[in-house]
């Protein structure tokens, strides 16, 4: 009884957003109620007085900091994007790709793959469906084909988009080590990315795969996984996607151009445009691999704690917030175009504001569940599946991406379920985390937030189910790889 309890309240949010369409923010908030109810009758009886205020202030004071310390990523991540769109700069990168190749699957190869990781990695929050779809379309792919592609193309780097933040949630709520737990995320997908890649590319044409077709698909795979691994075991999550992504394509144009040369097609007009992103790879790269400027900015620490149990802390100059705010106003001024900077911020916090009440109520909710012992309680359960438990572990990170229609939000809820059960379980909590991180990562492929947001950009209405449908096999092949791994590894270790 006490298990159908303690998964009531997230139960009320996959009814609210998966069968009655409610936001994150009312289902999240009708979970939360009904956790509060369950915290102060059924799990925490005793502590309805003042030891029942404590703990509810508590995991609010945490869900607050945990918010605000990713709202730090969010916010500048989303001036960048703005600030690119309002020069022009997206457009050009994008327009300069799909200029390279005539070849149908090289185009999907630079725009649903290159150039959907990239802006994953620079912006994520559904801009890399957005942007690419409609090219592809303009491309000559038919709508549903086009959503399904931008969708393929940009899951293998959602555990790391938007500069890390679907794995810095994980990190921020569970205390987990980023350097930990990053190169076993990238490893998972760099051993199933591959595949989807694959799969991407059979539907990008009509065809059986050609010889071509799997050669620069490898070629593609290997330019954006190597650089992405390396980066994740070099510098932590901030960097492997968007890093990744920026080195891959840099790595595959080279090459392209070699064998298909593009006359009149200059690059260099671009370094303004990537300017952010070059110096926000820089900072990052700088300040993690430069000993004495780590320990100078990583020295720098904000923390706080409360009756011995809430704790938070913060570390103003190694948050790769800062970076990004960096990056941000240096490029926008060494390129001219300090004049963007206001709009592009004002642009971003109208966009935050609904971000940020969907954090909050989802965080408030994950803490209240953990201190009040609901998740304790499911983690109990789930550990009754015994050892089997690493093969099913992604399809928990997959459930939340489907439910909330976001990785992060899906880490926040499951990221503690996953560590609880591992330790009943005596297995390894960042294999048992990166399962979820990768798990939570795919799911964005079949979430149906996603597939309406990126149909809607195309003018494609009342067939997401036909776009589903090109995506679910692809999903569940991509989880069966990764729990079959994270099964492997845990049982050899």
């Amino acid at each position: 009884m006490s298990v159908l309890l303690a998964a009531t309240p997230l139960a009320v949010i996959l009814v609210g957003m998966g069968w009655l369409r409610r936001s994150a923010v009312v289902a999240g908030s009708a979970g939360l109620a009904v956790a509060l109810i369950l915290a102060a009758t059924a799990f925490r009886p005793g502590e309805a007085g003042e030891a029942g205020l404590r703990v509810g202030f508590g995991a609010l004071a945490e869900a607050v900091h945990a918010t605000a310390t990713i709202l730090w990523i969010i916010l500048p991540a989303l001036a960048i994007f703005e600030f690119q769109r309002r020069a022009g700069a997206i457009e050009r990168i994008r327009d300069t790709l799909a200029a390279l190749a005539d070849d149908r699957r090289i185009q999907a190869i630079l725009i649903a793959w290159f150039f959907g990781l990239f802006m994953e990695g620079a912006a994520g929050f559904g801009t890399p469906v957005a942007l690419a779809a409609p090219l592809l379309v303009g491309l000559g792919y038919n709508p549903v084909r086009a959503v399904a592609l931008a969708l393929l193309g940009h899951a293998a780097g959602v555990s790391f988009g938007a500069v890390g933040t679907p794995v810095l949630a994980q990190v921020e709520v569970a205390g987990l080590a980023a350097d930990e737990i990053a190169p076993r995320v990238a490893a998972l997908h760099a051993l199933a990315g591959p595949v989807l890649l694959l799969l991407m590319v059979r539907l990008a044409g009509d065809a059986p795969l050609s010889r071509s077709d799997l050669a620069w698909s490898g070629l593609a795979a290997l330019c954006f996984f190597g650089p992405s691994l390396a980066l994740a075991y070099l510098t932590g999550p901030e960097l492997p996607t968007l890093g990744g992504a920026l080195v891959g394509t840099f790595l595959f144009v080279l090459v392209l151009r070699r064998h298909r040369p593009s006359p009149g097609l200059s690059l260099r007009r671009l370094l303004p445009d990537l300017a952010p992103y070059l110096l926000i790879l820089l900072l990052v790269l700088a300040t993690r691999l430069i000993p004495p400027l780590q320990l100078m900015a990583s020295g720098v620490v904000a923390s706080w704690s409360f009756a011995d149990t809430f704790s938070g802390s913060f570390q103003p100059l190694y948050h790769p917030g800062t970076m990004l705010f960096l990056g941000f106003f240096g490029a926008a001024l060494v390129t001219g175009r300090g004049a963007l900077i206001g709009e592009s911020i004002l642009a971003a916090l109208r966009r935050l504001l609904p971000v940020a009440a969907a954090l909050l109520v989802m965080l408030a909710l994950s803490r209240l569940m953990v201190h009040a012992g609901m998740i304790a309680t499911l983690a109990s359960a789930a550990s009754g599946i015994g050892p089997a438990w690493p093969l099913i572990a992604p399809l928990i990170g997959v459930l939340g991406t489907f439910i909330s229609g976001s990785a992060t939000a899906s880490n926040i809820l499951f990221t503690e379920l996953q560590l609880e059960t591992a330790q009943d379980l005596s297995l390894p909590p960042t294999f048992m985390a990166a399962a979820q991180a990768f798990g939570s990562a795919i799911g964005n492929v079949i979430a149906p937030h996603n597939i309406i947001a990126g149909s809607a950009t195309v003018g494609l209405i009342g067939r997401e189910g036909d776009v589903m449908a090109h995506t679910a096999r692809p999903c569940a092949l991509y989880v069966g790889i990764g729990g079959a791994v994270v099964f492997g590894v845990v049982s050899w270790i």
